[in-house]
């Protein structure tokens, strides 16, 4: 599957806004460099229409923002392209690297070893951070869980990890199937299911302990009705993937679901939300 990439030059202070609302817009992968990033999509997502909404959005950020260029990245290993870039990091309980980081042999840390494909998904986004925080706090030992989006598998992965007995995650992106298995292969877990899809994988009449979802508001409004069906009674759903100015939004739906706000967590302008059924 062929990309689109970006390259829009803008004030380092507004990368991150700019971020989140390309975000919306099903871009998948970002690159931040000195005034400017580079936004990748799927080609098969990219129109017209989209390039002269991001035109208006840029209109917003003064004359300094705008689009560079526009180029069409043929599929290729992601891998050795951010292999320079991609460094060992602590998350909470977990320290994530990629095969090529240098390996943890110390007891405090669970290690997640996560090979990309996409930007998205190493632990370097915040809303990515926020859920493996979460994660060794929700999970007490022996759940099911759902990972809605699963990308790289990086949240399944560490839910199993933490103690949880097995998952299952779904992804509309093509490249995510294949990565999350091989990341599961790296973290030598077996208990892990994936397919290719959206809600329409999910095993019917399944229903989880832990639901994680890290993915968009407008698909979450979407999917929570549909993730809340699958989620058994006293389970947990752990939304991220959101900005602070999205959580009312959000929060009049789960309500009308019959779910309980149990707490906001937030870095920076993204927030994450923990909620009971």
């Amino acid at each position: 599957m062929d990309y689109i990439r970006i390259y829009i030059a803008i004030p380092d202070e507004f990368q991150e806004l700019l971020i989140a609302e390309l975000f919306d817009m099903d871009f998948d992968g970002f690159e931040e460099e000195e005034h400017r990033i580079i936004a990748s999509i799927a080609a098969k997502d990219f129109d017209d229409y989209k390039r002269e909404e991001i035109e208006r959005i840029l209109l917003h950020y003064g004359d300094e923002a705008f689009i560079e260029k526009e180029e069409i990245v043929a599929p290729q290993n992601w891998n050795a392209n951010w292999e320079q870039s991609i460094e060992p990091q602590t998350i909470g309980k977990f320290y994530v690297r990629p095969t090529w980081g240098e390996a943890y042999y110390g007891d405090e840390y669970i290690e997640l070893l996560i090979d990309p494909k996409m930007a998205f998904g190493t632990g370097y986004h915040a809303t990515t951070r926020l859920l493996l925080e979460w994660i060794p706090e929700v999970v007490k030992g022996n759940e099911e869980v759902l990972d809605a989006g699963t990308g790289t598998g990086i949240l399944a992965i560490a839910a199993l990890k933490a103690g949880a007995k097995q998952a299952f995650g779904f992804d509309i992106d093509e490249w995510s199937e294949d990565n999350a298995k091989e990341n599961m292969a790296l973290n030598g877990v077996d208990s892990f299911e994936v397919k290719l899809g959206s809600t329409e994988t999910i095993p019917a009449e399944k229903q989880y302990d832990l639901i994680l979802a890290n993915i968009n508001r407008n698909a979450l409004l979407d999917l929570i009705p549909i993730l809340n069906a699958h989620l058994k009674p006293g389970g947990k759903l752990l939304l991220s993937g959101l900005l602070e100015a999205d959580e009312s939004t959000i929060l009049k739906v789960t309500d009308k679901q019959l779910l309980t706000h149990v707490a906001t967590r937030q870095q920076k302008e993204w927030i994450a939300l923990l909620l009971s059924k």
